[in-house]
């Protein structure tokens, strides 16, 4: 099984879609909500190297926000990912 993380917060509406999409998916991830811990913030800052949130990571990997997962489900690329494996 895949490790989703998430970085988010509550009223995001980019983070209300992600969320959608990843439950729509079946897919199991976990959330870190950077509203509710905000020493989470530098973390999401310093892998992402991004100020915005979502911010989306796939087993290490960084996928990006809701608009990139969004990009790579319209290309047939996000549910190999989601599967473990290699979307190329």
């Amino acid at each position: 099984m895949v490790k989703i993380e998430m970085y988010s917060t509550a009223s995001c509406p980019y983070c209300v879609r992600a969320r959608r999409l990843l439950n729509k998916k079946g897919a199991e991830f976990e959330e870190i909500r950077i509203d509710q811990d905000p020493s989470q913030e530098a973390v999401m800052i310093q892998r992402s190297e991004r100020f915005t949130v979502p911010q989306i990571f796939i087993d290490g990997r960084h996928i990006g926000g809701y608009d990139d997962m969004a990009e790579l489900d319209m290309d047939d690329r996000l549910d190999p990912l989601l599967r473990g494996e290699d979307p190329t």
